[in-house]
């Protein structure tokens, strides 16, 4: 027996030997997974719903005792007295009830939100690392899974099944008044719990097709609003409006038959519900002329029927949103089991630059046979500066991104500062780098609140970022300056003005590490020397620096130069001697990288 079995039946050595095995099986179901184990730390709170719902049970016998007091007590004796204080007992008795439903409700809802509010930094982080690896729709229903489980635990169905234990209680009521009421209760609640479990075989598929159907159109209109300027400038308007229509027109069909397979279960239901009632009061009838039981009996018999087929009624009912949420559920376990929380190493090191080491270095991508680098070694000193160069497709943005950490599918080592960089704690190493990446992403906000990484904006900081781009004069034309709102995207400035505006946020701070991928290629002369005379800035700090550029101006100021071809190092070394190291598997350079005095 492992360490964690011994400790599970340790915690219920205080229980009887038969009940100590199903509570050590619950705690190890409960303990299965990450999002598991954290629905296990509020049993708490669900002890409490579960102790509320026993009680509003309980009481909601009252009604059907005040019936039967009624019927064959008050009517028979005509006793004002009697009827005054049962009547008095029915306020009483409903109120707590009433109560324990305000509390078992007041305790779900807030329940459902703290169960959001700690479980939400986590999803947050999942799906940002699926986003980089490039699982786009997965991380965008991650939050939708939340929100439906979140939900669901406050809502109807999970009221229903912690009312359906209780349906025996009122069946054994049955029971008390006439076996033959007690069995025609058990035929109704088996036939309805074969309509729900035939329910969800009928709605399962078609409410999985709705759903992925209205996922696909969705995803597929928000990415043609966020180009809607080329989409009208190039007349593609009409093709997409197609497109979009077709898709459109799928899930309402695929939504149509999820419909109308719920009605067509809801309406078979509801007949086998008034029938239940109905018959449950011929039956009760039937039984008073045989003189088995009295007129009030009959009244509480048709009551309590209709309370023990209530809760297998209400999972019917609620049986979709149930279905979701039993998805939901699934998919959140899957993404945060498939993307774990790891103990992060924070590397803050003593020297301005940063060490980097690439060791037999690997990129893959999904649906790509070949891989994008192969073979890659090297290492650069701190505070060393080295450019990357290299055709079109040849891996340079793979690289920088191997580089800094978030590129998904990597073998072999890369280290910053001796450890391996993916394990190391991405908010403090956030601090330490600054990247450009080549299509550059600003968000909605201000400039001051982009170039601080929307934190805490540091004035004399952001100004030094700004200066040290070049930037600092442009910003000030603004007529709002540095709280310029520049829209989603940053929609409302130029190519250019994003990639310097881009370049004074990767300038911001203290980084150890800069990667810049293509910064010029947006700049004009003027931009071009803020660039260059920014990257000299940089080597006199003792920042390392990684430039990718086809320029060749640039590299005059590099340490090193990394000339990629089809995925593999083909020169490594110095810019202007020929003492450059092969990479593996490459010819020696037989010539300097050619670059102008």
């Amino acid at each position: 027996m492992n360490y964690d079995s011994m400790n599970s039946r340790n915690r219920f050595r205080h229980l009887p030997a038969t009940w100590q095995q199903q509570a050590t099986a619950l705690y190890a179901l409960t303990q299965r997974s990450e999002l598991s184990r954290f629905l296990w730390s509020f049993r708490s709170e669900f002890s409490y719903a579960f102790f509320f719902t026993a009680l509003i049970n309980v009481l909601m016998l009252t009604p059907t005792l005040y019936m039967l007091q009624i019927f064959d007590r008050v009517m028979v004796s005509h006793s004002e007295f009697t009827l005054y204080a049962v009547t008095l007992m029915l306020v009483f008795f409903m109120g707590i009830m009433s109560f324990s439903e305000w509390v078992r409700g007041r305790l779900l809802v807030r329940l459902g939100v703290r169960l959001d509010v700690r479980l939400n930094p986590r999803v947050f982080a999942t799906a940002f690392e699926m986003q980089n690896q490039g699982k786009d729709k997965e991380a965008n229903r991650l939050f939708g899974d939340l929100s439906r489980v979140r939900q669901f635990l406050t809502g109807a169905g999970l009221f229903a099944i912690l009312d359906a234990p209780w349906s025996p209680i009122y069946i054994l009521v049955l029971f008390f008044l006439h076996p033959f009421l007690g069995w025609m209760a058990i035929v109704f609640c088996l036939i309805l719990t074969f309509l729900t479990y035939l329910s969800s075989l009928v709605m399962k598929e078609p409410l999985e097709e709705s759903g992925e159907a209205a996922q696909k159109e969705s995803i597929y209109l928000d990415g043609k609003l966020r180009h809607a300027a080329v989409v009208e400038a190039m007349g593609m308007l009409g093709n997409m409006q197609s497109e979009w229509m077709r898709r459109h027109l799928n899930a309402i069909v695929k939504g149509r038959r999820g419909l109308d397979a719920q009605a067509r279960m809801q309406s078979i239901t509801r007949f086998v519900r008034m029938f239940q009632q109905s018959l449950s009061l011929g039956a009760g009838a039937l039984l008073v002329i045989y003189g088995e039981i009295s007129p009030g009996a009959m009244i509480a018999a048709n009551a309590l029927t209709g309370r023990a087929t209530h809760p297998v009624d209400a999972l019917m009912n609620s049986w979709k949103s149930l279905l979701e949420a039993k998805k939901s559920y699934l998919d959140l376990e899957a993404a945060l089991e498939a993307h774990p929380q790891r103990e992060a190493i924070s590397v803050v090191g003593e020297t301005p630059g940063a060490a980097i080491v690439f060791e037999d270095v690997v990129a893959t991508a999904e649906h790509r046979a070949a891989p994008i680098l192969e073979g890659i070694s090297f290492s650069l000193p701190p505070g060393s500066s080295l450019g990357i160069m290299g055709p079109s497709g040849s891996g340079k943005s793979t690289l920088a991104r191997v580089m800094l950490g978030i590129w998904p599918h990597v073998e072999g080592r890369v280290l910053y500062e001796g450890v391996f960089i993916r394990e190391q704690d991405r908010i403090a190493l956030g601090a330490e780098l600054g990247y450009l990446p080549q299509d550059v992403e600003l968000f909605n906000g201000t400039i001051a609140d982009n170039i601080a990484r929307f934190g805490e904006v540091d004035s004399a900081k952001v100004i030094a970022a700004c200066q040290q781009a070049g930037v600092h004069e442009m910003i000030l034309r603004f007529p709002k300056g540095y709280d310029t709102e520049i829209g989603d995207g940053g929609r409302f400035l130029s190519g250019g003005q994003r990639q310097r505006i881009g370049l004074a946020r990767a300038l911001y701070g203290s980084p150890r590490l800069v990667v810049l991928d293509e910064p010029n290629a947006n700049l004009d002369d003027a931009g071009d020397r803020a660039l260059f005379q920014a990257v000299m800035k940089l080597k006199q700090q003792g920042v390392t620096v990684v430039l990718i550029t086809h320029r060749l101006q640039v590299m005059a100021a590099m340490d090193f130069v990394l000339v990629l071809e089809n995925g593999r190092i083909k020169r490594f070394g110095k810019p202007q001697f020929a003492e450059e190291k092969p990479g593996p598997g490459a010819a020696p350079m037989s010539a300097p990288v050619p670059v102008p005095a």
